[in-house]
């Protein structure tokens, strides 16, 4: 009997509180009681009047501006759609960082076009003068060279005849030797020669030129009424110990060069050119 009773108990609340949730659900959410709508004697408004009367609430008047604070809706004709939005200004120069190594160095281009040259620039200042150097080396400075005359006439009494010099002009070392008549070669090389005669009326003029003992080149002039001043001259790539002279050769007819004591007609010269061992 007693588990009847709680029961019956329960189910009397549960009811009970079906029935007031019914009752509540039937008055609308934010109107008045009808009993408090009976205490002010006005009408109730209906819908429009009521979006007309919150019209005129949000909305601002012709000569007032809405306040900062004023909400605002986006339906209004005075609203902006978009409301300007400040951008915020950031100061670079707190953001520059520290600054970094030094990167390391690109590929070399590709060379430009060759441009014209310019313009030649002024002369500079006089730079100082330099200390002396050291003294070179005396075996390559390779000298040879003479020049000698005659200043006496010469026939052809024997068949040949070496022409010796009694005057020095030039005998560097002294590689001419004046009483053989010949040029002894120490610096081997390339040599030049010349030989200067002056011819005998009447006579004829025949030398050679001699290297060591063969003919090298002639000097010849025919018989003439009138003397001329006759020449010879030639390169010869000599070696050490060769030796360079002129003799008188008679021929079929009589032979000699003209000289006097006072001027001096015969010369025979001779000079390194180049020396065997430069380039």
């Amino acid at each position: 009997m007693g588990c009847q009773a709680l029961g019956f108990s329960l189910t009397s609340c549960l009811l009970l509180a079906f029935t007031c949730s019914l009752v509540l659900s039937r008055v609308p959410h934010g109107q008045p009681d009808p009993q408090e709508q009976e205490g002010t004697g006005e009408p109730p408004l209906d819908h429009t009047e009521r979006i007309e009367e919150n019209h005129e609430k949000y909305s601002p008047k012709q000569d007032e501006e809405p306040s900062a604070t004023q909400c605002l809706r986006c339906c209004d004709p005075s609203t902006p759609m978009y409301q300007a939005i400040p951008v915020p200004q950031i100061n670079i120069t707190i953001l520059k960082g520290e600054k970094g190594d030094r990167g390391d160095r690109g590929l070399q281009g590709k060379y430009g076009k060759t441009g014209s040259a310019g313009a030649r620039g002024h002369m500079g200042p006089k730079g100082q003068k330099g200390s002396i150097g050291a003294p070179g080396d005396r075996c390559k400075n390779h000298y040879a060279a003479f020049s000698v005359g005659r200043k006496k006439p010469l026939h052809s009494n024997d068949y040949y005849q070496t022409v010796i010099f009694d005057t020095e002009f030039v005998n560097l070392y002294g590689h001419f030797n004046m009483f053989t008549g010949r040029f002894y070669c120490y610096v081997p090389g390339i040599y030049f020669f010349n030989l200067n005669v002056h011819t005998w009326n009447q006579k004829e003029t025949y030398l050679h030129i001699m290297r060591n003992e063969e003919v090298a080149v002639i000097l010849y002039a025919q018989v003439s009424d009138r003397s001329i001043m006759q020449s010879q001259s030639l390169l010869l790539e000599l070696q050490e110990q060769d030796e360079v002279w002129v003799r008188l050769f008679r021929g079929e007819r009589e032979n000699a060069i003209f000289s006097d004591e006072f001027d001096t007609y015969i010369t025979f010269s001779g000079y390194l050119v180049k020396h065997s061992t430069e380039p």
